[in-house]
């Protein structure tokens, strides 16, 4: 896969080294010469000099060639731009673009990026979401935020434990897919009892997964 991140930073960096990790090749794109020339030295990738969102530099990156076009910069209307060109003039397929101000995230998914996405956004509903559960162990967004994967871990005073799972009033759009107890595997099904120390991996979309939670711990 080719892949073009444009910006600095650590998310930059630290972006760029996992895809090259996984045998990736990366193109780093960024204004500062200086960066640019210390990004090349630590990452497996090539650092290009200049503006992510001109036509030129992106040519010079090898936008028409590439699979994923990054915007990272601190800038919004930047980032919205390189995805635009990239997408427009290069023929591009995937675009993605921080989004600084998370009220831009839907104007940039309006305008064509494929995903944008927002830290602030993230970071606050994972705090949203874990705050108040204490069996919850993860919450990962999965399909560009439209689910989120969780693992719930039972405790002994845990609402659900000793129930069937035909007896819970679980909502729609949840699903516990599959239950980790000691060291075996289970794919439930309605008469699945659960029991102390289970670990349920449950996928739900973001509006029910406060409802399920509750639905399963039994807390307000």
């Amino acid at each position: 896969m080719r892949i073009i991140a444009i910006g600095g930073g650590k998310l930059t960096y630290f972006l760029a080294k996992q895809f090259t990790s996984k045998g990736y090749n990366v193109t780093v794109v960024n204004r500062d010469a200086t960066e640019a020339t210390a990004l090349a030295r630590k990452l497996k990738a090539t650092a290009i000099v200049g503006d992510g969102s001109s036509l030129k530099t992106l040519q010079d990156a090898g936008a028409y060639q590439a699979d994923v076009v990054l915007g990272l910069t601190p800038y919004d209307q930047d980032n919205l731009i390189a995805c635009q060109i990239a997408q427009q003039h290069y023929g591009v397929a995937r675009t993605i673009a921080l989004v600084n101000d998370p009220e831009n995230r839907e104007v940039f998914e309006r305008l064509g990026v494929s995903v944008a996405f927002s830290a602030t956004e993230i970071i606050a509903n994972l705090i949203e979401q874990q705050a108040g559960f204490e069996e919850v162990r993860n919450v990962l967004p999965v399909a560009d935020g439209k689910a989120n994967v969780t693992e719930l871990v039972l405790g002994e005073d845990t609402f659900a434990v000793g129930k069937q799972l035909e007896t819970l009033d679980l909502p729609v759009g949840t699903l516990i897919a599959c239950i980790l107890r000691d060291e075996a595997l289970l794919v439930p099904d309605g008469s699945t009892q659960l029991r102390s120390r289970d670990r349920l991996i449950l996928v739900a979309q973001p509006e029910y997964y406060g409802q399920l939670v509750r639905s399963l711990t039994g807390e307000q």
